[in-house]
């Protein structure tokens, strides 16, 4: 398979995975300001720092305001990690690399992009965002079972897989991130009569809520659903699930030995990890979470030297990369 194939695959997957869990991310809050009383508001400017937006949404926006936020990351065309922009990239990845995966994947991509457009010209007021995250949600989760049920097992199948588990991996703690101190008001004193309810969310919102109960079969409470989320090896959203499907894909790729190093060395640090201290310190918790994004950096940094075109004029993907530095990589490299 050629490099620039690859690579576009990759990047197709990985956006498609982001617009799903953005609407993840966005659901969460929603709901937990929702669930939680109006004396402890969580504000919605925490979202934007966790997507690594800053910059740009100040440049567009003076108030981190609900409809200014949820614009932003829904349906603003002119910022490259809004919904709608994620999967406008993946429709033009896949339209470059379409002849290699069957034309019902290219339709459902380019369906899933015209439907969301049109429901973000519409507005995505308070009313309607609720049944607009679930049809992004579905729509992506159908576009999956299409890949995985039409895509014969292959290279094209390998490097759509590597996208899809290592955002995954990353959006996921971004959204188990929605618990850490860089959302959640500082008095542990206020949050404790809601802290099971918090940690309910964050499952409700990986869809893990009810897997969650069978196999742990304990009341909602906030180590055992960070060691579900974080360590359990069958949960498909968990982070070592994710990395460990990561690390069988690349067995079926040649040149995989230092990737498949990397993987291991992040899957380690998610295994070992002291759950109860994690925890029952939000600010340790974001700690940690900080240092697994820059590991899933490293992972894609390996996977690009090793399976990709290497070209110099693209912004590279450093250690402390956030969304929108690694957004500029497929869009650069459609034009190959």
């Amino acid at each position: 398979m050629l490099s620039r194939v690859a690579e576009n695959l990759y990047w197709m997957a990985r956006y498609i995975e982001r617009a799903e869990d953005t609407a993840r991310l966005l659901s969460v809050n929603s709901h937990l300001m929702l669930d939680l009383p109006g004396r402890l508001p969580l504000g919605w400017a925490p979202l934007i720092e966790m997507t690594g937006s800053l910059e740009a949404f100040t440049a567009r926006h003076d108030d981190f305001d609900e409809r200014n936020v949820v614009h932003f990351l829904c349906a603003d065309s002119d910022n490259d990690i809004s919904i709608i922009s994620a999967l406008a990239s993946a429709r033009e990845n896949l339209r470059t690399t379409r002849d290699v995966v069957p034309r019902e994947i290219w339709e459902e991509v380019n369906q899933l992009y015209l439907s969301v457009a049109d429901h973000a010209e519409n507005g995505v007021s308070p009313r309607r965002r609720d049944s607009f995250l679930k049809s992004v949600i579905r729509g992506c989760q159908a576009l999956t079972g299409l890949i995985e049920g039409t895509l014969s097992h292959g290279p094209a199948r390998n490097f759509i897989e590597l996208g899809r588990q290592l955002e995954r991996a990353d959006m996921t703690t971004r959204i188990v991130d929605v618990r850490s101190a860089s959302l959640l008001p500082q008095n542990p004193e206020e949050l404790l009569p809601f802290e099971n309810l918090q940690w309910m969310s964050v499952l409700k919102s990986l869809t893990a809520y009810q897997m969650y109960r069978q196999q742990v079969r304990l009341r909602v409470r906030g180590p055992d659903v960070l060691r579900f989320l974080l360590q359990d090896p069958n949960l498909p959203r968990s982070i070592a699930c994710s990395l460990e499907t990561l690390g069988h894909e690349l067995t079926l790729l040649p040149r995989q030995d230092r990737p498949a190093a990397t993987v291991s060395l992040v899957r380690a640090d998610v295994v070992d990890a002291d759950i109860q201290a994690l925890a029952h310190s939000p600010s340790k918790l974001h700690a940690f979470i900080d240092e697994l994004q820059i590991g899933f950096a490293a992972i894609h940094d390996t996977l690009s030297a090793t399976y990709f075109v290497n070209d110099e004029s693209v912004p590279r993907v450093t250690q402390t990369q956030s969304q929108s530095q690694s957004q500029s990589h497929a869009g650069d490299n459609d034009n190959d």
